[in-house]
């Protein structure tokens, strides 16, 4: 039995713990006890979230763990000796650590990131490089394993941290299972962004969210003006004016993102050549596809598919 020890603090993001679901469910499709989740603090007992709400913890000690996982919290805590030296023995001892949100922190301060590649929430990661500069910090991924140390991006993005640790112990089938019962997308990939394009619009309407969600459910057909503006019930010079104003971007711009978004989603899968991914996301053809990857995010397809494989091939 794999023992995974979760390593809590005063004032941890409760949000975090969602991703022992993971462990559990794994254990539920192998029909036997996979995976023994503890939650570890420094002091043992109840520890006090951020939320107020308290959880039960052992006090971690000698006691060995496959894998020791660090909680982050809203902002960035102290990481105490004490921890930071468990830290260091865990990574000597147990097969691998991994840190969710801002717990790269702790990870960092225990040195357990130097020289190696690593994420954190976005909005967290600029601090971490200027603390730790031998960091090598890719502030816009969903999580990163390099060798025995796993970091992920913020909150719930843990869960495709420990979905990603369930897929390498048991393979996918136990991981997507998880992912189905859990009702989340199996898996994002560990180098999709960050950033979700219907997120950055944040629109200010109804109106103007009903059309954006049809868009993002659509995005094989034209997508014109005017059938936007006819699902926002608006005559298409009001809903390029009203979509404009509450979003700063034009809705052909707009709904260029939400195709590179998905079409990115799709490269990083692997399975399907440019060319279906370009009429799957409506671009029609590769190189229309390649033009606009070019103009959100400096680089064509063909080189998101280069770091989607070699990432793959590393794990």
């Amino acid at each position: 039995m794999k023992r995974i020890g979760v390593l809590v603090f005063p004032g941890f993001q409760i949000l975090d713990l969602a991703a022992i679901a993971a462990f559990e469910l794994a254990n539920i499709h192998a029909g036997k006890p996979v995976y023994q989740v503890e939650l570890l603090s420094e002091e043992g007992g109840l520890v006090a979230s951020s939320s107020g709400v308290s959880t039960d913890s052992r006090r971690f000690g000698t006691a060995r763990y496959d894998t020791l996982v660090l909680s982050g919290a809203l902002f960035i805590a102290p990481t105490s000796d004490k921890m930071c030296r468990f830290l260091r023995a865990g990574l000597r001892n147990a097969r691998r650590v991994a840190s969710i949100c801002t717990g790269a922190f702790g990870l960092a301060d225990a040195g357990l990131l130097d020289g190696r590649k690593a994420t954190t929430h976005w909005s967290f990661a600029g601090e971490l490089q200027k603390r730790h500069p031998a960091v090598k910090v890719q502030p816009d991924r969903i999580f990163i394993n390099d060798g025995p140390v796993w970091t992920s991006a913020g909150m719930t993005a843990g869960i495709d941290l420990v979905l990603a640790l369930v897929e390498e112990d048991l393979g996918v089938e136990a991981a997507r299972f998880a992912a189905r019962k859990l009702v989340v997308y199996h898996r994002r990939a560990g180098g999709q962004s960050q950033y979700s394009a219907l997120l950055e619009l944040e629109p200010k309407s109804d109106r103007i969210q009903k059309a954006l969600v049809h868009a993002r459910a659509n995005l094989r057909d034209t997508l014109s003006v005017e059938e936007l503006a006819e699902v926002a019930h608006l005559s298409p010079r009001q809903f390029s004016r009203a979509f404009k104003a509450e979003t700063g971007q034009s809705p052909a711009h707009a709904v260029e993102n939400l195709r590179v978004e998905a079409a990115r989603a799709l490269i990083d899968e692997g399975s399907l050549a440019l060319g279906v991914v370009a009429r799957e996301t409506g671009f029609g053809d590769p190189e229309r596809m390649r033009r606009a990857f070019l103009r959100t995010l400096g680089q064509p397809p063909q080189s998101v598919r280069r770091v989607a494989r070699r990432e793959a091939a590393v794990a």
